[in-house]
């Protein structure tokens, strides 16, 4: 069983930057794709960027390619999402989750088998 908590969201304005982590506890998740995905108030839940157990491969959603970059330290057991020109689009709520061992860019939710609680991301104008 592996444990999943997401810290660094809080309000920010808009053109702000913020860097959300996810730490593991439990087991390693160095063998393992892991995912940042978010969901706004009334949206269905969506994906945001995916990175291969190496870190060597990234995949990120078309609204956030350019601005968000995904990153790990295995040696830490924890994930990053560093979040720049924020927009208010971009609030949500962010989670982190833990996928398979083969990276496929991992955009689908089913690919994911343990999740985070979730953190509150709100971009202000």
């Amino acid at each position: 069983q592996v444990q999943l908590v997401e810290s660094g969201g809080g309000l920010v304005q808009a053109g702000g930057s913020l860097r959300l982590s996810c730490a593991a506890s439990g087991r390693t998740i160095s063998t393992s794709t892991m995912g940042w995905f978010r969901q706004a108030p009334g949206k269905e839940r969506e994906f945001v960027a995916s990175i291969s157990r190496s870190g060597v491969s990234t995949h990120y959603a078309d609204s956030v390619k350019g601005r968000f970059t995904i990153s790990r330290d295995n040696a830490k057991n924890t994930v990053y999402l560093q979040m720049n020109d924020l927009k208010p689009e971009d609030t949500a709520v962010y989670y982190c989750a833990k996928g398979s061992y083969y990276y496929t860019q991992a955009t689908d939710m089913t690919e994911y088998g343990y999740w985070g609680q979730g953190t509150q991301v709100t971009v202000s104008l």
